[in-house]
């Protein structure tokens, strides 16, 4: 995923943020709290995520995945460790990458074209996630379905509802990023003229450090959180209106 770049120097910048944020959130019970409910959250967009990507390659006549046991539901085969980490402490993180063999691909579309169907595949399943979820939201309140829980218990489930759809929209938007290695790199290449696609397939590796150095300093959590929040808001307020629900 990250070229020839050292993956313990990440796992030790990563262990370092994550400990100092940790710190924090014992302080603060409330927050700890929220940071076990978004648990399901991340399980969910990251298997669906990986899963589309699966499955989009299996369509189209690539059977790598399958055949590597991606083509499945079980979270366990779709988590990549600093991924999930940064999923659950910032919001916006990856699953283990889906591998593909190109030379597979039916050839009744070019190649850029399928690997940009199988890039998207990943985010759209989140958004789609988002949507169902925000659904779910809606209809809970409007016919006031957990009104024989407890306070807690009610204010538990809402809070893993929405941490569901935050999580989703952030996933999704996070790797439209169009900087390898994430999806929209792979849906921007397939849309650039040949010249552009063969000079950015041969820097690619500036790119990589571009990422890196964007993870590192929150800079992509800068961009994303603001996106990501607009997103989530018109989501459920669509969702609400359609639904006749105020929320």
């Amino acid at each position: 995923m990250f070229f020839s770049f050292d993956k313990r120097i990440l796992y030790i910048i990563l262990g370092i943020c994550v400990l100092s944020m940790f710190m924090g959130y014992l302080s603060n019970p409330a927050e700890l709290l929220s940071l076990l409910l978004s648990i399901p959250g991340v399980l969910i967009a990251i298997t669906f995520h990986e899963y589309a990507h699966a499955y989009a390659a299996y369509k189209l006549g690539d059977d790598t995945a399958k055949l590597q046991g991606r083509l499945t539901l079980n979270p366990l085969k779709h988590m990549d460790p600093i991924g999930i980490v940064m999923l659950v402490f910032l919001g916006y993180g990856w699953g283990k990458s889906v591998q593909i063999d190109s030379r597979n691909f039916n050839r009744n579309i070019s190649v850029s074209k399928a690997e940009a169907i199988v890039s998207i595949a990943g985010p759209i399943a989140n958004f789609i996630l988002a949507i169902v979820f925000s659904i779910i939201t809606v209809l809970v309140i409007k016919f006031d379905l957990l009104a024989a829980c407890s306070v807690r218990a009610a204010l538990t489930i809402m809070t893993v509802l929405q941490s569901i759809i935050v999580i989703n929209v952030g996933l999704g938007l996070f790797n439209l990023i169009p900087l390898p290695p994430l999806d929209g790199s792979k849906v921007l290449n397939h849309f650039l003229p040949y010249n552009a696609q063969m000079w950015f397939k041969n820097n690619e590796q500036i790119f990589y450090i571009i990422f890196l150095v964007m993870w590192i300093t929150r800079i992509a959590g800068t961009l994303i959180l603001p996106a990501r929040q607009a997103v989530y808001s018109g989501i459920l307020r669509l969702t609400a209106t359609i639904f006749g629900v105020s929320i």
